[in-house]
């Protein structure tokens, strides 16, 4: 009886014993990520496309006369792209007056 109380005790002791804790840093803020500003004035939505390296990266359906604020995830700030709003019936493209742009903090970019 003596061996089974202590090994309940030295159980219980166990479990009340220090932990040991693991501390991170919070992971790296978005504030760093390039973004684009974009309004569409137009009257119809539009498909919003970063291109980089030949691919097209999809970012976001834009409603009509509609403002959005469009993370660009996987791409380094700094990194030279072309841009594209595409209406959703497939009749038009626009593109910024420079087709190339350098994507460092946020780009402002209206359409018409």
């Amino acid at each position: 009886m003596r061996r089974l109380f202590a090994a309940v005790l030295l159980a219980a002791a166990a479990a009340c014993g220090t932990r040991q804790v693991e501390v991170r840093t919070a992971p790296t803020s978005a504030q760093n990520e390039p973004a684009i500003h974009f309004t569409n004035n137009l009257g119809q939505a539009v498909n919003v496309y970063v291109t980089s390296g030949g691919t097209d990266l999809f970012l976001q359906q834009v409603n009509a006369n509609t403002t959005a604020h469009l993370p660009v995830r996987g791409i380094a700030s700094g990194t030279t792209v072309q841009l594209k709003a595409v209406t959703v019936d497939g009749t038009r493209t626009y593109q910024p007056p420079n087709k190339s742009v350098v994507l460092a903090g946020t780009y402002t970019w209206t359409i018409p």
